[in-house]
């Protein structure tokens, strides 16, 4: 043991704090445990040890030394780890020898010592035992120095509630309060301040026991240390303006008036001598004979007084004892008021000189009104005697008009005959004049008289064209003044003709569209496996050829069947299988029953293809109000019939997958839905792609993971914390309940721009959906009688919002609702923060509030009880839309009066489909064998092959899929029956008929009653205007398509003459009394009312045709961009393949003349001590030293290549890319495997590799 003794002092002597410490832990020197790492620490505090000792240190002194400088490195330790407890335990070590060390200061000794190691730096020395020693005693001074502080203020509050200056004042004095200046004389004014702030804050606060704090206190002080000097000042002013007084001197009295310590108002320089004069007799009022007293008193603004001594110029705020005031002192008060009038004097004298003019006017109205005063006093003596003046005045006119009329009737006696002729003249010449005045200003006015005449006439028109339109009963004339609205002009015929023509295209374009999208999808899916070598890449490049340009036109040619073979040949056989097909699918689009019960007996994964393919294809997709009316009536009838026969309780439709709504959904938010989905979610999904910095994470245990790879990531240590914890364990932390509550704030704020959004725009949700939410809920509320409101709400809203909104919240990339490039996809953020945003918007929605795995979520659940009311409100709104017969103005006269027959695009493979499965299901859906259905299916016979339908020739082509090949119906309904015969009794045909020849009469025929036009006979002239206006519509209708053609009931009496028509309407009119469907007693009034409404029809017809052709262009053009965006991502994939043959292709240079890159050396023992190895499975720890991990640059930027070897052998190589790694840091992976064994730290490697290469 000596021999160890020694070799420590010798080691110590060198000065090599290794040899010190390896000497220290030699168990032969029976030293307590040493720290390598504090080596150096060791190493100086032994050596100053050893100086004080003069000599060497012997082995107790070193036992003792070295167990005290140990524990000192532990608290070292501790502080660095920021491990409080372990430096608690250190810190409290007897072995430590530090002296008052308080349990109750633990937490300030740790903070301070911390804190001293941060200004120190962190690569700084060891704290020594000396700091230690002195932070713990100037923490515990501190900690006293604020005891003494809060004992002060409890002396300071005690003494102001027994209400005790004195004490007051000694508490104030304690050093411990620290308060300065407090100055004995202010005693009473602290009091009273500091009584006054105690009162007022048991007011604001409400609590009785309210006291006074420190700063306050120290605040009052100050406050009452200002009052003293202001009123010492005031004090001090006031004495010299009553010396200047005395002394008679109006200059130095002026001077001292103007003192900002006395604060007098109103002082003018030239009132000098008047505030001299004014305040000696003021003061001499005042004066008492033998008044020698020297004390003054001041009253302040607060009703305080201040006495102040005339002599010593000394102030106290308390009245000094056995003092006498003096009385002939003037105070602030009397001075200001005499000021005060002064100073008004002398205004008042200077407003008389500055207004001598305004006197002098002032003076003239006075004598003026004077002067109007005499002048009413002699009209009232006037007015007083007027009766008498007017009698005599009246008296003396009477007497000379008598004269002069006697005089003048005589003269005209005696000329009676001149002055007849004369008056004749005169007549004559005005009428004259009066006329050619007339004239000339309206001729001079023709063009505002047109105009005046033209808005009469508009008004009136306007005014028969509301009673037209808003009367109950319009009377017969304003009907015949709009007659000719139902005739149909050539403009209508190209209207319908270009219409028919842009919803062909748009079903095309949108089939194109279709089939383009699974060609690029199916391309995605091809590359995808090409990344994972599942395929070759010649198979994708094979498959890339079918998007070219080329091909797609050779596509969309071939989808047109040739019309000179197959179904539509000329041959009669084909002529009736093609009419028959026409009148099965008009029966299909018109009843709806047919079509709704078929889907329901095919299974549930063929139901949507099935949709798709063939009733959207009979529906044309809605293109027009009349098949947007009809597929309106499918959902309706199969929803109706999936909740009848499917449904047993209102939350089936929720928690299963209805396939009505499946559909409805599909079908609105595809196309035209789009539209809507964007205009609603558009700019709000935009604002979040456009927040870089927004990012919404809910998840704790993301949140604690993140914040782990940030720390390790910023400083390339390894964390202490464990990386798997449970959520409650990751909100243990302070940091990750910060980052929550900041990610729950973004989340709230993002969520009320999304619930605005969608609750203003109600109306901007498809008219279809809404519709069929409506009838969800009242078929749900029928079945259901005893379901309570909120149930059917909550399924109503699954609909609209879960099932319609919310995937576009989720992925509006998917839906078009943002335009994104080619190739592009959605940042993980961004999809992350739209996804917590659906789910808070969903829980509000179906009013689900957070528990069980989310209680860290429950704070937001106030705030879903608030928004499921909005959603409330916002439903209903949603469900109170009118009936699609008043939408779109459809009955069941509708295809009968419509110019154009409906058209429909279907392909061959549908057609035959369809054909296949009404064989196949006829009984289920059809069980009366009466039917209709069974008839058209019997016209059809059996079930044709497709070469049958489309040509052999086309047939033969086996380059093209026969399947997709595109053909159009013209629908005609088999059972129509309207064709009138003079004997038809077909009450609505008769109906109609007469309507329409009645039309005709009424453009030519005048009168107010039917009766009366109907007795009238036809001019020659009229009965020739009626052929011309016959002959014109027939020249038109053998002009028109075929498709556009209308019904051989509306044209059956076109060309019978006028008078022929007017007997078959008096026919007509009987018959039709006679079925009940008219009266003669009312005028025929019924057939008046209903040719109003097929004029209204007529109007509404044109409008919805304008605006639907406005539709059908928009639309068009956003297929056309929607074709254009997939042909820049068949672009996109084919630069990507030929990137990748450009890839795969050997290289044209040398290899072996490169430089080479320089690279790491590291075995797996040192990675291991970095932190960026884990371990390496199946491999002991004392074999780490054998294997070798060699990393080297690649030739491009940001790849690696990784080598391993095992005893010098090479192993295995692995390709390390940056940016995946990069990648795995932001998704919170934190391990990876290298080699399928090696474990390394995500973060730290990449800053070994930042280290060592990128920043470089």
């Amino acid at each position: 043991m000596l021999q160890a003794v020694k070799r420590i002092n010798k080691a110590i002597q060198r000065g090599v704090a290794a040899d010190t410490v390896k000497e220290l832990m030699c168990p032969e020197a029976q030293l307590p445990p040493v720290y390598p790492f504090a080596s150096a620490m060791y190493q100086q505090e032994l050596a100053v040890l050893q100086r004080q000792q003069q000599g060497e240190l012997g082995q107790e002194e070193l036992f003792v030394g070295v167990e005290m400088l140990s524990a000192v490195v532990l608290i070292n330790r501790a502080l660095e780890a920021r491990d409080a407890s372990g430096f608690w335990s250190s810190l409290v070590n007897p072995a430590t020898g530090l002296a008052e060390v308080e349990g109750e200061n633990s937490q300030r000794y740790f903070d301070a010592l911390v804190k001293l190691r941060q200004v120190r730096g962190v690569d700084g020395a060891f704290l020594s035992w000396n700091d230690l020693q002195a932070t713990v005693s100037q923490v515990n001074a501190q900690v006293q120095e604020e005891t003494d502080q809060v004992l002060a203020v409890s002396l300071i509050n005690e003494a102001l509630d027994q209400d005790n200056p004195e004490k007051t004042l000694s508490s104030l004095l304690l050093p411990a309060a620290g308060l300065d200046d407090v100055s004995l004389p202010v005693a009473p004014r602290y009091h009273l301040l500091l009584v006054a702030a105690k009162r007022q804050k048991v007011q604001v606060t409400g609590d009785p026991g309210a006291v006074l704090w420190l700063e306050e206190i120290r605040q009052e002080v100050v406050r009452a240390n200002q009052d003293t000097k202001t009123a010492q000042r005031m004090a001090l002013g006031v004495a010299a303006i009553n010396q200047a007084i005395k002394e008679g001197k109006a200059a130095q009295t002026e001077r001292v008036l103007r003192n900002p310590s006395v604060a007098l108002r109103g002082v003018v320089p030239d009132c000098a001598n008047g505030y001299q004069q004014v305040l000696e007799d003021a003061m001499a009022k005042k004066r008492r004979p033998g008044d020698t007293a020297l004390w003054v008193q001041h009253d302040m603004k607060d009703g305080t007084a201040y006495y102040f001594h005339l002599q010593t110029f000394q102030g106290t705020w308390e009245r000094p004892p056995g003092c006498r005031l003096n009385t002939s002192h003037l105070t602030r008060e009397e001075i200001q008021l005499a000021v005060t009038k002064v100073t008004a004097a002398h205004d008042r004298q200077q407003l008389w000189k500055a207004n001598v003019g305004f006197i002098i006017r002032l003076q003239a109205r006075l004598r003026g009104f004077l002067v109007r005063q005499k002048f009413a006093e002699r009209s009232y003596f006037l007015r007083t005697w007027l009766p008498a003046i007017v009698k005599i005045q009246a008296h003396w006119r009477g007497y000379r008009q008598r004269k002069i009329y006697l005089e003048r009737l005589q003269y005209l006696k005696a000329n009676t005959n001149a002055v007849i002729k004369i008056q004749a003249w005169a007549r004559m010449w005005a009428a004259r004049r009066r006329y050619r005045k007339r004239l000339g200003y309206f001729q001079k006015n023709v063009n505002s008289i047109v105009k005046i005449q033209a808005f009469f006439r508009a008004r009136k028109a306007r005014d028969d064209y509301r009673t037209l339109v808003h009367a109950p009963h319009p009377p017969l004339s304003v009907v015949r003044r709009f007659a000719h609205l139902l005739n149909q002009s050539q403009q209508d015929f190209l209207a319908e003709a270009e219409l028919l023509k842009l919803q062909e295209e748009v079903v095309r374009k949108i089939r194109s569209n279709q089939q383009l999208e699974q060609d690029l999808n199916l391309m995605d899916i091809k590359i995808g496996l090409l990344v994972k070598n599942r395929i070759t890449l010649q198979e994708v490049v094979s498959h890339c050829k079918k998007l070219t340009k080329k091909n797609k036109e050779q596509l969309s040619d071939m989808m047109v069947l040739d019309k000179q073979k197959g179904l539509k040949s000329l041959s009669k056989e084909k002529r009736q299988k093609l009419e028959a097909y026409q009148h099965l699918f008009y029966l299909l689009q018109t009843q709806p029953i047919y079509l709704a019960k078929l889907i329901f007996q095919m299974p549930q994964n063929k139901t949507t293809k099935f949709m798709e393919s063939v009733i959207f294809s009979l529906y044309n997709y809605a293109s027009n109000r009349r098949e947007a009316y009809l597929l309106l009536q499918l959902f309706k009838t199969a929803l109706q019939e999936e909740i009848k026969s499917k449904v047993e309780q209102p939350q089936d439709m929720v928690t299963g997958n209805p396939t009505v709504v499946r559909l409805v959904v599909r079908f609105y938010r595809n196309g035209r839905g789009q539209s809507a989905l964007r205009e609603i979610l558009g700019k709000v999904i935009q604002d979040v792609l456009e927040d870089k910095m927004l990012s919404i994470h809910t998840d704790p245990v993301h949140l604690y993971k993140s914040w782990i790879n940030q720390t390790e990531a910023q400083t390339g240590q390894r964390s202490h914390l464990p990386y798997d914890v449970t959520p409650e364990q990751a909100l243990s932390h302070p940091e990750v309940q910060r980052r929550l509550d900041i990610s729950l704030r973004s989340l709230l704020a993002m969520t009320d721009k999304f619930l605005v959004a969608i609750i203003s725009s109600v109306d901007q949700i498809p008219y279809g959906m809404r519709y069929v939410a409506k009838v969800l809920k009242t078929t749900l509320a029928e079945k259901f009688p005893d379901a309570t409101e909120s149930e059917v709400y909550k399924v109503v809203g699954n609909l609209l919002y879960y099932r319609f909104l919310n995937p576009a919240v989720v992925a509006p990339d998917a839906f078009d609702i943002v335009a994104m490039a080619a190739g592009g996809a959605l940042a993980t953020p961004q999809r992350h923060a739209l996804g917590a945003v659906a789910q808070l918007l969903q829980h509000a929605a179906a009013g689900k509030a957070f528990s069980g795995e989310s209680q860290h979520l429950r704070v937001l659940n106030d705030y879903l009880e608030e928004t499921h009311l909005k959603f409330r409100r916002f439903i209903c709104r949603a469900c109170q839309v009118p009936e699609p017969e008043e939408r779109f103005a459809m009955d069941e006269y509708s295809d009968m009066v419509a110019v154009a027959k409906p058209v429909v695009y279907i392909t061959v493979g549908e057609l035959v489909n369809t054909h296949r499965l009404l064989l196949e299901h006829q009984d289920w859906i059809a069980p009366d064998h009466r039917d209709p259905l069974h008839e058209l299916l019997e016209d059809l016979g059996e079930l044709p092959t497709i070469p049958d339908l489309i040509g052999e020739n086309v047939a033969a082509d086996g380059n093209v899929d026969l399947s997709k090949l595109e053909m159009s119906l013209t629908l005609t309904n088999k059972f129509e029956g309207l064709e009138t015969d003079a004997d038809d009794t077909n009450a609505q045909s008769l109906l109609l008929s007469t309507k329409q020849m009645l039309a005709d009469i009424m453009q030519f025929h005048s009168g107010d009653t039917l009766k009366e036009i109907l007795s009238l006979s036809a001019s020659r002239e009229q009965e020739a205007a009626h052929k011309r206006l016959m002959c014109r519509r027939q020249a038109c209708e053998a002009q028109t398509p075929e498709p556009l053609r209308r019904h051989r009931s509306m044209t059956a009496h076109s060309l019978l003459p006028l008078a022929e028509k007017q007997r078959r309407v008096l026919r007509n009119l009987r018959r039709l009394e006679g079925l009940g469907l008219v009266r003669a007693s009312d005028g025929y009034q019924g057939l008046v009312d209903e040719l109003a409404k097929d004029i209204r029809n007529q109007r509404r017809h044109r409008q919805r045709r304008k605006a639907e052709l406005v539709k059908l262009q928009a639309t068009f053009q956003g297929l056309s961009a929607k074709t254009t965006f997939y042909e820049e991502q068949g672009d996109y994939y084919s630069q990507y393949i030929r990137a990748c043959l450009d890839h795969l292709a050997p290289s044209s240079k040398s290899s072996g003349k490169g430089k080479k890159q320089p690279s790491l050396h590291y075995t797996a023992a040192q990675l291991l001590e970095k932190g960026v190895l884990v371990e390496i499975e199946d491999l002991p720890t004392s074999h780490f030293r054998n294997v070798i991990f060699d990393i080297t640059p690649g030739d491009e930027a940001g790849k690696f290549e990784v080598n391993a070897k095992f005893l010098g052998v090479d192993m295995e190589r692995f390709q390390l890319q940056y940016q995946d790694l990069l990648q795995l840091q932001y998704e919170g992976v934190a391990v990876m495997k290298l080699f399928n064994k090696a474990k390394v730290n995500v973060n730290l490697l990449i800053f070994l590799l930042n280290k060592k290469f990128l920043r470089k």
